[in-house]
């Protein structure tokens, strides 16, 4: 599976590199190479980084902490202290740089954590806002991605209408079409 970024907030596509948390999890960030892979392909770093493992630990961990926390703003329940903890934690840490360049280009630069930072700045002020209220989980199954339902009614019901809804709205059909068979 390659990298999506269709939840609206940085924080909730780090914690989408989980696919089908219920059922046969598949995990995006399974090397430190799918990490570098993923700061560039979020837009953090132009350049893949040197990530170690223990960056990687950070991920995961950064990760597992911001979906709990996503969770809970979705159900309203409380946030955990030891998933704050985390995600200040990884916000407190510089994001990547921002320059101009000479050919009037955006320049990204950083180390992993820097990148890791930025996600978790995001989801900060996801959780710590008034979007968190917007927070809904994808109902095709088996995903469990989490995103922000800023349609205009709030009736949004998959993480992407490309894949999860497109796979659920064809279900429907043929399973209509085949009870009127």
């Amino acid at each position: 599976m390659d990298f999506t970024f269709v939840s609206g907030n940085l924080g909730l596509d780090l914690a989408g590199t989980i696919g089908h948390r219920r059922s046969e999890r598949i995990d995006l960030l399974a090397t430190p190479a799918d990490l570098a892979r993923w700061t560039v392909a979020a837009g953090l770093l132009d350049t893949p980084p040197a990530v170690s493992d223990d960056d990687l630990h950070l991920a995961i961990t950064l990760r597992e902490a911001i979906y709990r926390l996503a969770s809970a703003a979705r159900t309203g329940g409380p946030f955990e202290a030891a998933d704050r903890e985390v995600l200040n934690r990884a916000a407190e840490h510089p994001p990547a740089t921002v320059r101009l360049g000479e050919a009037k280009d955006l320049e990204r630069a950083g180390d992993p954590r820097a990148a890791l930072s930025s996600a978790a700045r995001a989801a900060v002020e996801l959780l710590g806002g008034p979007q968190a209220a917007l927070i809904r989980e994808c109902e095709a199954t088996p995903c469990t991605r989490l995103y922000i339902d800023a349609s205009h009614r709030r009736t949004r019901r998959w993480c992407d209408m490309r894949g999860c809804g497109n796979r659920a709205k064809a279900a429907a059909f043929r399973a209509r079409a085949q009870r009127q068979d």
